[in-house]
C-alpha cells in the first residue's frame, strides 16, 4: 500500500513538472514571441490578406482602426502606409535581450521585400509590443522616418 501510495505521489509530482515546462496561455496554445507575433500580424496583412487574423495579434484600439478599414489593401494603405504585394518578411531588430523574461515592452522592426507598383521595393515597419500577462500584442505601429527602395 505505501508503495503505491509513492508511486501515485512521483506521478502527480511529475505531471505537475512537465505541465509547467512549456508556456501556454489559458486555452493550452503555445504563448507566441514578439517576433512570432509581428511576423504573424505582417503575414496576416500582406500575404494571406486577412485582417480578421491580423486583428488576434493587437491591442483594441488598432482593431477598431483596422475595422474602419476592412480589407487588407486599405489596411496596408492606410494604418501601415506601405502597398505591397509577393511580401515576404524578416525579423530586422528587437531591442529585447536575454532578460527577455523581465521585460514589458519591446519594438520590432520587421523588413519586407517585395513588389511596389510592380517594381522590386525593399522597406521596413516598426512597432511596439506590450506583454500583457503572457501574450505579446501589437500596441503601436511606429511612423517610419526614411524607406529603402531596392
Amino acid at each position: 500500500m505505501l508503495k503505491m501510495t509513492f508511486i501515485k505521489t512521483i506521478s502527480l509530482f511529475l505531471l505537475l513538472i512537465l505541465s509547467a515546462c512549456g508556456q501556454s496561455d489559458n486555452l493550452g496554445q503555445p504563448q507566441l514571441t514578439p517576433e512570432q507575433v509581428s511576423l504573424g500580424f505582417f503575414e496576416a496583412i500582406y500575404v494571406d490578406r486577412d485582417v480578421e487574423k491580423a486583428k488576434k495579434f493587437v491591442a483594441a484600439d488598432i482593431q477598431d482602426v483596422m475595422d474602419h478599414y476592412h480589407i487588407a489593401s486599405a489596411v496596408q494603405r492606410h494604418v501601415l502606409g506601405l502597398s505591397m504585394k509577393q511580401v515576404t518578411m524578416s525579423i530586422d531588430e528587437i531591442d529585447i535581450d536575454f532578460f527577455r523574461k523581465f521585460t514589458d515592452d519591446v519594438t520590432v522592426i520587421v523588413k519586407m521585400q517585395g513588389l511596389k507598383g510592380g517594381r522590386e521595393w525593399i522597406d521596413d515597419r516598426t512597432i511596439r509590443l506590450h506583454k500583457i500577462g503572457n501574450t505579446w500584442i501589437i500596441v503601436e505601429i511606429l511612423q517610419e522616418k526614411g524607406r529603402i527602395e531596392g
